[in-house]
């Protein structure tokens, strides 16, 4: 799995530097305020790249006598720092348009620069695609940020090259620094989104519901032999679960049959969660219930 994310993340940078040069030469050739921001966002796209290929590398250590839990969050504070990246690409896109509505200028080789467009569009929709589907396989929140933002360039350029198509057919040079102000705007929510799914990692925000249904259905699968469950909590570091509980079973039955039941549940949610760390406090029944199902002959039953 780490080597997968790794070869994903280096052939993404061996991409990425790719577009950067092919639209560098197109906003030197056509003077595109529109493929130069969209350049840019690429060189930001590189720089995240290598980011969340360090986060990866980091989280893929295991557990030392420092970091009893693992390294997972590395991937977190990566992607947290990938999404400042993209505001930065928005601002910064933000600004190159701004200065080139108040000051103007004419574009020049346009339909070369359509041509540049569409060709880095399609290298960057192969790659972006193949990363986001190996960071879904892997559970790897710094390999989608990427990805993402990757896709966010996608986009981007996409804009670029119908501001350009139009500009050709329309022959309005203004066009261009409005494109790359909508280009902007799309940067920035991305942006948003990917700081938000980052944070929750780091302020160890529980699992999907979905997830904690998983853990319960799991559980509620041995209720013949378990009285019950409380005090669920999860979290998660990277692409690690962590998820500890507290069970209760029949009073009379030994730390053996104990041991073995938490070894068997352990399991089972692990057959369903991948990468998880479960934790599980057992705890004696009370006699005095007698709505219990579970076999025991020391429950005190009513008169």
């Amino acid at each position: 799995m780490l080597a997968t994310k790794e070869n994903t993340a280096k052939l993404s940078i061996v991409a990425v530097s790719l577009l950067i040069v092919m639209k560098v030469v197109g906003s030197i050739l056509t003077g595109s305020i529109a493929i130069r921001a969209d350049a840019f966002h690429s060189a930001i796209d590189l720089l995240g790249i290598v980011i969340g290929y360090i986060g990866i590398r980091i989280s893929g250590k295991p557990p030392d006598e420092r970091h009893a839990f693992g390294h997972g969050k590395a991937e977190n504070i990566a992607s947290v720092t990938i999404a400042g990246l993209i505001f930065v690409a928005a601002g910064t896109i933000s600004y190159q348009a701004v200065k080139r509505l108040i000051a103007g200028a004419a574009l020049e080789l346009v339909t070369l620069g359509i041509y540049i467009t569409a060709a880095a569009i399609v290298i960057n929709v192969i790659i972006s695609w193949y990363a986001l589907r190996v960071a879904r396989a892997t559970d790897s929140i710094a390999l989608e940020a990427t990805a993402r933002h990757m896709l966010v360039d996608v986009w981007s350029s996409c804009a670029v090259l119908v501001g350009l198509i139009l500009v050709r057919v329309t022959g309005l040079s203004i066009l261009d620094p409005i494109v790359a102000l909508l280009v902007a705007g799309l940067i920035a929510r991305i942006g948003y989104l990917t700081m938000k799914k980052s944070f929750g990692g780091l302020m160890d925000t529980k699992l999907p519901e979905a997830e904690e249904k998983e853990i319960a259905s799991c559980i509620m699968e041995h209720s013949g032999q378990l009285v019950g469950f409380h005090e669920i909590r999860t979290r998660k570091a990277g692409n690690q679960r962590f998820i500890d509980l507290h069970l209760v079973m029949p009073k009379n039955v030994n730390v053996e049959e104990a041991h073995l039941m938490c070894d068997h549940l352990e399991q089972d949610i692990k057959n369903r969660l991948r990468d998880c760390s479960i934790t599980i406090h057992i705890e004696p029944c009370s006699i005095e219930c007698d709505q219990c199902s579970v076999p025991c002959n020391l429950r005190k039953r009513s008169p």
